[in-house]
């Protein structure tokens, strides 16, 4: 009986003996594989993914830009426009003062003939 016994439990350390060689040459080997093979496309994948979202970050930064500088020619264009706006407005405000000098002087020069004229009668 007792020697019975010792064959089993030298049996079940055989069989464990064994499923732990199985283990260490096969399985786990087999799982590192798997494991590397699988980070390595994770990784792949992410390289990807990160280059992809650096594209579209250097094309978003393109477009803002582009629209930065179309909106400061407008701006430009605005500046440039109001500018000349001003500058015709202060030289139709120079031609209107100077017809409003001469019409003053033509006046003046009218008033004046017609003192001298109203003269003549007041000395009668």
């Amino acid at each position: 009986w007792q020697e019975k016994r010792g064959l089993r439990e030298l049996r079940v350390l055989e069989n464990l003996k064994n499923t732990i060689f199985e283990t260490n040459e096969y399985v786990l080997p087999k799982c590192e594989q798997a494991m590397h093979d699988n980070l390595n496309e994770a990784f792949k994948r992410l390289q990807a993914a990160n280059d992809m979202i650096h594209r579209l970050q250097e094309r978003e930064h393109e477009e803002r830009k582009l629209q930065a500088d179309k909106l400061m020619a407008c701006e430009e264009k605005r500046i440039a426009h109001w500018e000349e706006f001003m500058k015709e407005q202060q030289n139709k405000q120079a031609e209107v003062d100077e017809e409003h000098r001469k019409a003053m002087e033509r006046l003046k020069e009218q008033y004046s003939e017609m003192e001298k004229e109203l003269a003549k009668y007041v000395s009668f």
